[in-house]
């Protein structure tokens, strides 16, 4: 059965995650305030409407109770942001997902129950700074504040090692979840501890921050 989104604010973020689902083939109302930025999206979104999602009675208009999932994407009107998602929890939406504009907002939106609050630019920052710091990140994903998944290339101090041999998760805490073959390209999930990293391997290691950056200090910079 195919879900039915919402996207409130259609700005850089909001307008991004609605083509995004768009693409997929998803069902999404868009909704902002502004007549070109909504007409933008027209020929994009499943459903494109002008309205002012502050006002409860133009929520209900809209049907917003049948909608699966809501993303709050509203710029930089806090005070709109609370409220939308306020009426939206009243309104038994089944999940609300919000964008904080800082650490601030983000407080208020869990507190009045908010499913999930991103900090779009904040995480952006971060998994650039990942690439920046070592070039052997090819990938970085958060799972939480403090923990993540990253794609790692493997570096020249692990080539020709074994799992067992450099025991990650007793060492630094953290654990290869997977390795995809330099060569053939083939991912081998859940690796045998006998496994040997070979040259172009990405190693998928999954933990807290913290640990992580210490494994990537040492095994994966190049000096």
């Amino acid at each position: 059965m195919k879900r039915e989104f919402a996207v409130i604010g259609l700005g850089r973020f909001g307008g991004s995650i609605c083509r995004e689902l768009s693409a997929e083939g998803m069902d999404v109302l868009a909704i902002d305030t502004t007549e070109s930025k909504v007409n933008e999206f027209r020929n994009i979104a499943s459903h494109a409407v002008i309205a002012d999602a502050t006002d409860e009675r133009v929520l209900k208009e809209l049907g917003i109770r049948n909608i699966d999932h809501v993303i709050v994407a509203i710029g930089e009107d806090i005070q709109a942001s609370i409220l939308t998602t306020l009426m939206l929890k009243e309104l038994g939406i089944k999940k609300i997902t919000v964008k904080a504009q800082n650490d601030y907002h983000e407080k208020v939106l869990n507190k009045i129950g908010a499913d999930q609050v991103i900090h779009p630019e904040r995480d952006m920052g971060r998994k650039i700074a990942h690439s920046i710091i070592s070039n052997n990140i090819l990938d970085h994903l958060e799972l939480s504040d403090d923990h993540s998944i990253v794609e790692i290339k493997a570096s020249k101090k692990l080539v020709g090692r074994t799992l067992v041999d450099l025991d990650i998760r007793a060492n630094y805490g953290c654990n290869v979840v997977a390795i995809k073959s330099g060569e053939t390209k083939e991912i081998n999930v859940s690796p045998m501890a006998t496994e040997t990293i070979g040259q172009g391997d990405t190693l998928v290691i999954i933990g807290a921050d913290r640990d992580i950056s210490r494994f990537e200090k040492q095994l994966v910079i190049e000096d």
